[in-house]
């Protein structure tokens, strides 16, 4: 009879993956992101939703120095994932200059990015957490977003209006993404912080679903 795996030596990166499939699987397939890749919404909805991402990525960047030297959050904390040059620039195209004072963030997207703050000011590994669900989702997934903006609405192979999800200072994202894998199963957790960041995880995917709930709400596909 064989014996069952010991769960501590299971990856922790596995053990995230699998423990944040569901949510992850929901917040992809929401109605408003299927509507968005689908090309049956405009591209105000596109823009709306890069909108959303810059006040989400402004908390995770903003306290992001103050973390590099952190034992848990610090090895996470890479110049060369810095998304926020990248969405402004594309918002600049997007929605014109001066956007900034025009910017409106939505409810779902407040209470997100609110947490995310508040990981960010006193707790590492959630901070690692809403880390991990948005960087390497980018790296992921982003890739086909970006590649349907660019059929949908004309922009530019990897130019204005979808430079967020082009990543130049990462050559190989295969390889980037296995590194941070790897930072994962590093991370210095005990048994009790492991499962709280496990959770946390499904917490961020739940957020950004709601974003995605009322982004669908102002969109309806019927007005698109």
């Amino acid at each position: 009879m064989d014996t069952p795996p010991d769960p501590t030596e299971i990856p922790f990166s596995a053990v995230i993956r699998s423990a944040s499939h569901a949510q992850h699987t929901e917040a992809e397939t929401s109605t408003f992101m299927s509507d968005l890749l689908g090309g049956r919404l405009g591209v105000s909805a596109y823009a709306r939703y890069t909108e959303q991402l810059w006040f989400v990525y402004r908390s995770l960047e903003e306290r992001s120095g103050a973390l590099a030297d952190d034992p848990v959050a610090g090895p996470f904390v890479r110049p060369e994932l810095a998304r926020l040059p990248e969405l402004e620039r594309d918002l600049t195209h997007l929605l014109g200059a001066g956007w900034q004072g025009r910017a409106r963030a939505l409810p779902a997207t407040e209470a997100y990015a609110r947490r995310i703050a508040e990981c960010a000011r006193e707790w590492p590994g959630g901070y690692v957490a809403h880390h991990y669900t948005r960087y390497l989702g980018d790296l992921s997934g982003g890739q086909i977003i970006r590649d349907r903006a660019e059929r949908t609405w004309g922009f530019a192979r990897k130019g204005d209006g979808v430079r967020f999800y082009v990543f130049e200072g990462i050559g190989s994202p295969t390889a980037f993404k296995r590194e941070y894998r790897e930072l994962l199963d590093a991370l210095p957790l005990d048994e009790v912080e492991r499962p709280r960041v496990v959770e946390e995880c499904k917490r961020a995917f739940a957020l950004n679903t709601a974003v995605f709930q009322e982004l669908g709400e102002e969109f309806p596909l019927a007005a698109a």
